[in-house]
């Protein structure tokens, strides 16, 4: 008897948070068991003093032990126990469709061709299984469900089994429904199975949830028994070929926006396993690879963020361990952050939407947080978070203090709005927040009394080094969070006295940009960095990539700087270390290292079936490598309103003929590039809303001609200060194209 197994997860499925307890204590939401500001102003003299301060030293004043943090767990297992005969399969085949978002298996089988496939419908809000036979009353099988939580109840009835139970930790309830449905045969309930046997087709549907709610403090809503009863019934009432249209219409809706070919053959004749084996980073099999990994990253985004659900954690939402590492969290020293990178660029804005609702649910847990442990207002985030609102510290000594991850995953609320040019969003939702976060660094930084400069102490490079003030990460996060709500202060022209602080707040704060004694842009304020230190963690190079500080047109001093660092630290380090790498060097306009990294990540850090391993499996690097593709190809900015779009900043010589469609740029721009010999020939670009737009690209450096392709009228534009950058005024909807003259 073959056996299929599918293993199923419930984002909210966690242990740990509020009503369970570790070690004899309730969870706390990692906040304090007694006020330590005294502690914390005590760690500041002394940093000032110019004590050196180890992490360990600083977690056991200002660590707070593990309080019931909790893990994200499996929901359970699908268990397909197929009655053929005992004779092998022949041509079996796996497949999995990016395109369509369609798991498939193929075989024959004494005569007869058996198929079965796996749809996650979003339209739907369930898992459906299809099997079928060729002939008529070939099919029989037994479903079961299996769960690693205790004492589940199980109850069966006209085909659907239904598992409910309690976590023991905490008291979540959770529930699983499976409704099997046979087509011409027969249906059996068991004690815990129902079987199909002498059927030409079944139809398995699955759904579960739990009464977990984003609201603090309790986290607990509504029983989801009925819920999924309606979802089950109404997925049941259609015929299995509309639910599944519907899920391709949803799917291919997202994943068809972007279309990338960089030499690849059209169809790929090794499987996924064997073309990894073989990547050389050279030939067309590689290029087919390297466009499969761009658009796994996309299709894994689309899979496990959602409208209505939590954002991707750190295993996306594929975990299969009820201690799976790190709790399969959300850490915000960067991971939670890199699994949105690609999301605006590669136009999946909508799977943003879990991690704004995340965001703006971090807030009240965050008040809390700031004035318990940082006797300030605002809201703060340290290292680690869960979905219980733990906003507070925990106490492993190189990744407990971090407070400025409030701020950097504000540069996500701001970066929606600079793609979108939503102002309505920007006023209802991300300045709000913003904002908050702004009043918590008002409040927080000190004086250095060196040299009067405003900045973060205790700081703390993550995740190594001393503990200092002003470390370069973070002055530059909080100098981002300034620029990016002062900014939108100006769109929104709210509260002048605020912006004015925010203002000279600014320009009192040591920016964290000093190019160090051996030509590096220091990590911290004191040239401390070693030139044989490759850490993981290039964290001082956030002002080159995600941030906007330094540039190679606008501050190259500062990106030479750069540049030597990151040629420091070297090429290795784990699967999300290199795919930030791909980023960095794009952002310096080295196409050829940036690929040299993705060679690095695709042969040593990625798994068989795609997957980053950090080690161990950490999605991070998956969205990471595909946001570093997309910036090779487009790179943008909005200065004061005005669009400026960089084509092709940082083409790798080995794509050298290739174009891209559907990619977005800041100022709701989405763009299309041809390209041929590293040269753009063609860009079309359509703007979402009228305004300036700033292209710059070497085809502009050639003889070219500019036409808007919606009226078939050149378009009146002007060359900026290179010779490679035009500016022009566009109108919302309409399709501008610049192509390239024929001699």
């Amino acid at each position: 008897m073959a056996s299929e197994r599918l293993l199923l997860n419930e984002k909210t499925l966690w242990t740990g948070g509020p009503g369970a307890f570790e070690g004899g204590r309730a969870y706390r939401y990692g906040l304090w068991d007694y006020p330590r500001t005294g502690v914390l102003d005590d760690v500041r003299r002394r940093i000032a003093a110019g004590e050196h301060l180890a992490p360990e030293w600083l977690a056991e004043r200002l660590g707070q032990y593990d309080t019931a943090f909790g893990a994200y767990q499996p929901f359970g297992e699908l268990h397909f126990d197929l009655h053929d005969p005992g004779s092998a399969p022949k041509g079996y085949r796996r497949e999995l469709s990016l395109s369509e978002g369609v798991a498939r298996v193929d075989y024959h089988l004494d005569g007869t061709h058996f198929s079965r496939e796996h749809i996650a419908s979003h339209p739907a809000g369930v898992i459906a299984t299809r099997f079928q036979a060729s002939e008529p009353r070939k099919l029989s099988l037994t479903v079961r469900f299996r769960t690693p939580h205790p004492d589940p109840r199980v109850h069966v009835h006209n085909g659907r089994i239904t598992v409910r139970g309690t976590l023991p930790d905490n008291g979540l309830t959770y529930e699983g429904q499976v409704l099997v449905i046979a087509e011409d045969g027969f249906l059996y309930d068991g004690e815990d199975t129902v079987s199909v046997r002498d059927a030409y087709a079944a139809t398995v549907i699955f759904c579960a949830g739990t009464d977990y709610s984003p609201s603090y403090p309790h986290y607990r809503g509504r029983d989801p028994h009925r819920p999924l009863t309606r979802r089950v019934n109404a997925a049941a009432a259609q015929p299995y070929a509309h639910l599944r249209a519907a899920h391709i219409a949803d799917h291919a809706g997202l994943m068809g926006r972007v279309h990338l070919d960089i030499g690849q053959p059209a169809s790929l004749a090794l499987p996924t396993d064997e073309l990894l084996a073989r990547y050389d980073g050279v030939g067309p099999d590689s290029r087919a690879l390297e466009a499969m990994f761009f658009q796994y990253g996309r299709y894994l985004l689309i899979a496990s963020s959602r409208p209505g659900s939590l954002p991707a954690n750190l295993q996306g939402i594929w975990n299969a361990s009820t201690t799976p590492p790190w709790s399969s969290d959300y850490h915000v020293n960067i991971n939670l952050q890199m699994n949105y990178w690609p999301a605006e660029p590669t136009h999946l804005a909508e799977t943003v939407g879990p991690l704004v609702d995340y965001i703006e649910a971090m807030v009240p847990p965050g008040r809390e947080a700031a004035r318990t442990i940082c006797g300030v207002d605002g809201w703060v985030v340290q290292n680690q978070t869960n979905i219980w609102g733990f906003n507070g510290v925990r106490q492993y000594a190189t990744s407990f203090w971090f407070p400025e991850a409030a701020a950097w995953l504000c540069r996500h609320l701001w970066e929606h709005y600079e793609f979108s040019g939503d102002v309505g969003y920007l006023r209802e939702r991300a300045y709000p927040v913003m904002v908050e976060a702004v009043r918590f660094w008002l409040d927080f930084l000190v004086e250095d009394p060196a040299d009067g400069t405003l900045v973060v102490s205790p700081s703390y490079s993550p995740e190594h080094g001393p503990v200092t003030a002003a470390a370069a990460m973070s002055q530059q996060i909080v100098w981002d969070l300034l620029s990016n709500t002062i900014a939108a202060s100006v769109v929104l022209d709210d509260d002048p006295r605020l912006r004015q602080r925010m203002v000279d707040t600014r320009e009192r704060l040591d920016p964290g940009l000093r190019i160090g004694s051996w030509g590096q842009l220091q990590e911290w304020k004191a040239d401390l960095d070693d030139t044989t230190d490759d850490h993981r963690h290039v964290s001082h190079l956030y002002a080159l990539h995600p941030g906007a500080q330094v540039s190679p047109l606008d501050t190259p001093e500062l990106a030479k700087a750069a540049q030597v660092s990151l040629r420091a630290r070297g090429d290795g380090g784990t699967g999300w270390s290199k795919a930030w790498k791909i980023n960095f060097w794009a952002r310096l306009h080295d196409g050829d290292h940036a690929h040299l990294m993705l060679q690095e990540l695709l042969r040593h850090s990625t798994l068989p079936n795609l997957w980053d391993t950090h080690p161990p499996f950490q999605i991070d690097g998956n969205f990471g490598a595909t946001a570093g593709i997309a910036e090779l190809l487009v790179q943008s900015r909005l200065d004061g309103g005005v669009a400026s779009i960089h084509v092709l900043p940082a083409l790798p010589a080995v794509w050298a003929g290739g174009q891209v469609a559907g990619l977005r740029a800041r100022g709701d721009v989405t763009l299309d590039i041809t390209w041929a010999d590293t040269h753009a020939i063609r860009i079309d670009l359509v703007p979402g809303r009228t305004g300036v737009l700033r292209v710059t690209g070497d085809l502009f450096a050639t003889p070219y001609a500019l036409l808007d392709q919606s009226t078939s009228e050149p378009v009146e534009h002007t060359r900026c200060d290179s010779d490679d950058t035009i500016a022009f005024t566009a109108q919302a909807g309409h399709h501008y194209r610049a192509s390239a003259r024929r001699h």
